[in-house]
């Protein structure tokens, strides 16, 4: 399909999803956690085409997946858990279609149950441990690999992890005045908390909640917290969709851009939680849609090639304006193909499919 006829034809969700992956691909070797996540929304897209009869997708993602750890040029990791393939690989071995992963995802497993926490319990940053530095993006590195581990592996240790990690995050983030998070503590100063409610630190946050209602058994203890803290979260996300069907970099300032990854990442859980009943489809359903239309007019271009997404951003600014929401907005500025762009848009594109949306037109 050639790109400048992208604009007279109709493209299905799951076509478009393989078609960032593409472009992500070809720009850049995909790794780190935001390449690991765009593996991990095309191992879902190819779980979806081989329901249509079509496998070429699955022994794909088999062979990316395949090159982790030792065809892979690896930098220094927050998470060891990426040097394997962390969520994917996980996920792979959970759905079977990576049986022999088993002993890898048990080492990165026990490695992530041993890491370095925080007087409460929660993740912190293994390079600078005495500070206690805590941020919500840990929800998302953690939460989804340990759960994928325990339900593959019938340990339930790491499903009770799983579970506390992304819990203990988003209620310590929580801003009581508007049901959003903060990204981190203890960057700015001891005790202090980012002034931010940043898009995609909203959607690393709510990724791991969306994971937790997804994939939890029923009869799982955990499955009313995940309930509530979901419903609870989606909630104070809706009234900030923009008029394009977009949220912002700093979720309630009307004067902030709007920023792509995140509001995939909102669309990935509200389309999991319409899909589960968890969402009441008359109120969440013209928000999804609306998103997912905005999304591809307004954030994916005629090659695949992305924008408004923010770049790299952990508690930015340098002494008194060090994680304020100037900084958040002024400093971190989105640019063309940003790599953290293509997971949260390939998810967002499998729940575009599962929720029935069959073409995206322009």
């Amino acid at each position: 399909m050639s790109t400048s006829s992208i604009k007279s034809m109709n493209v299905r969700p799951l076509e478009a999803a393989v078609k960032l992956y593409d472009h992500f691909e070809a720009r850049e070797q995909v790794k780190h956690y935001y390449g690991l996540l765009a593996i991990y929304g095309l191992v879902q897209a190819a779980e979806l085409e081989a329901e249509r009869g079509d496998t070429g997708l699955l022994e794909r993602c088999r062979a990316i997946l395949g090159k982790f750890p030792d065809e892979i040029e690896h930098p220094r990791y927050n998470f060891p858990s990426y040097t394997i393939g962390g969520i994917p690989k996980a996920y792979a071995f959970y759905k079977r279609l990576m049986p022999e992963s088993g002993g890898q995802v048990t080492e990165y497993a026990e490695e992530m149950m041993t890491a370095p926490r925080d007087p409460e319990g929660i993740m912190k940053h293994r390079y600078e441990p005495d500070r206690n530095l805590i941020w919500i993006d840990v929800a998302m590195a953690v939460t989804p690999y340990l759960l994928f581990a325990g339900l593959a592996l019938g340990e339930e240790r790491y499903i009770d992890e799983a579970a506390r990690q992304t819990f203990l995050m988003v209620e310590r983030f929580m801003d009581p005045d508007n049901g959003l998070l903060h990204q981190c503590l203890n960057f700015v100063a001891p005790g202090v908390f980012s002034e931010d409610h940043w898009s995609r630190g909203n959607g690393w946050g709510y990724i791991g909640l969306t994971e937790l209602v997804r994939h939890l058994p029923a009869n799982s203890p955990h499955r009313p917290q995940a309930e509530r803290l979901f419903r609870e979260m989606s909630a104070a996300l809706l009234p900030h969709q923009s008029e394009r069907g977009l949220w912002r970099q700093e979720i309630p300032f009307e004067y902030s851009y709007e920023e792509s990854s995140g509001t995939a990442l909102f669309l990935y859980g509200y389309g999991t939680g319409i899909r589960l009943g968890l969402l009441e489809r008359s109120v969440y359903e013209p928000a999804f849609r609306r998103g997912i239309e905005g999304l591809w007019r307004h954030c994916i271009n005629e090659d695949f090639s992305t924008e408004r997404s923010c770049p790299g951003c952990l508690c930015p600014g340098e002494g008194k304006e060090k994680g304020t929401v100037k900084a958040y907005v002024t400093l971190k500025l989105p640019h063309r193909d940003e790599p953290h762009s293509f997971g949260p848009f390939i998810l967002a594109l499998t729940e575009a499919h599962l929720n029935g949306i069959s073409e995206l037109k322009r």
